[in-house]
């Protein structure tokens, strides 16, 4: 049952101006708590959007109700709560529509600015020690893990793509959009170009028939490494898509199979409640996550699998989502390549040793790109 908080007003037009001292601090110490949840994987974004004045999303409390948020850094409240995670989207997506994005909305302005701040001190601290060279030295390539490498030329793998398979034909839509179609027309693949690190740039959606409903889909964000994207895209060219899937109430056995390659390969194997895991060992962090709950729904906007690198599930570099119907032969492919697979990384050496480490850069925040759905009935 869903607890609605009055928010008809305007917190951008308004920044607390009828509070006094007291209750704008407890206001800020409500926000910083929400920011701290979703850092420590507390509380898990599910999706977000701009209202037209400012961002609003929706989560879900570990073992706990779903809310909806609104606002940005010191001014965001929780506006609503809901019992379950699929009444809060679905009741998101019916208040903000095409504006809804998937996952974690992008850092804010203020989020920029504080970690170029902290940036800045650390690095001087690191240039005033004895040690620190006068010269900055120049990047190198480094082999690692796929899910810690660089994102590599999408571009260039989808025009390969395209030139490879004569079975697939193209149209642009949009200046910004590049829709590849198979001649069954019952498998698509969508590009977006110009995208954000942090926005969905792939869309991959199979059909049983041209006129049926949607049977999977997969997502991928701008940021990740060309190899994994390969590794799906090489499945769906085989037109390996309408073979054994997960259905909506997968056997441990099915969900074994599709990963088999990261048990193979030592990965670290964890349940946390609605959640299956799988950490890669070693210093570079990446994972799968099965989420068990998403397979029941039938609410698809709840993804069921999630491959990502970088800080965490809910914080990561990148990462790729499938939905519940997702043959067991894709997730395996793409496990393969997590397990299996190497990428480079440009890095540069450490002032005081031959160790490379990864020069990484504040994200900029890129303009949400127009919505572009992929249909769920026959085009």
């Amino acid at each position: 049952m869903q607890e609605e908080i009055d928010t008809e007003w305007t917190w951008a037009d308004h920044p607390m101006t009828w509070l006094d001292r007291d209750e704008i601090r407890l206001v800020s110490a409500d926000a910083q708590k929400i920011h701290d949840d979703i850092a420590s994987g507390l509380l898990v974004i599910h999706l977000h959007a701009h209202d037209g004045h400012t961002t609003v999303a929706v989560g879900t409390y570990r073992h706990a109700d779903s809310v909806h948020l609104h606002g940005e850094n010191h001014l965001r409240v929780v506006s609503g709560s809901y019992d379950t995670p699929g009444e809060a989207i679905a009741d998101f997506e019916r208040l903000y529509g095409d504006a809804v994005r998937p996952g974690p909305p992008p850092p804010t302005d203020t989020e920029q600015q504080t970690t170029q701040a902290l940036t800045a001190l650390s690095t001087s601290a690191s240039a005033n020690t004895p040690d620190a060279p006068a010269e900055p030295q120049a990047a190198k390539t480094e082999w690692v893990p796929v899910h810690a490498a660089d994102p590599g030329d999408h571009e260039a793998l989808f025009k390969d793509f395209l030139n490879s398979q004569p079975a697939w034909e193209k149209y642009r839509p949009y200046d910004e959009t590049t829709i590849a179609n198979h001649e069954s027309l019952t498998l698509r693949v969508e590009f977006a170009h110009e995208t954000g690190p942090r926005d969905i740039n792939w869309t991959v959606a199979a059909y049983e028939t041209p006129v049926s409903d949607r049977l999977w889909h997969s997502t991928a964000t701008a940021s990740t490494p060309t190899a994994i994207i390969s590794a799906l895209l090489d499945t769906v060219a085989a037109e390996n898509v309408w073979g054994p899937r997960l259905s909506p109430r997968a056997t441990e056995a099915a969900i074994a199979a599709a990963t088999r390659p990261l048990a193979d390969a030592g990965w670290k194997h964890s349940i946390d409640g609605r959640y299956i895991s799988w950490q890669a060992p070693g210093p570079e962090k990446g994972g799968v996550q099965f989420d068990a709950f998403a397979a029941q729904t039938t609410n698809d906007s709840l993804p069921t699998w999630t491959i990502w690198g970088g800080h965490a599930v809910h914080q990561p570099t990148w990462q790729l989502q499938l939905s519940a119907h997702a043959p067991t032969s894709l997730v395996q492919d793409i496990a393969i390549e997590m397990a299996e697979g190497q990428g480079s990384r440009r890095a540069r050496p450490a002032a005081d040793g031959p160790a490379l480490h990864t020069v990484q850069a504040p994200a900029p925040v890129a303009a949400s790109p127009p919505a572009t759905h992929l249909p769920t009935h026959g085009r």
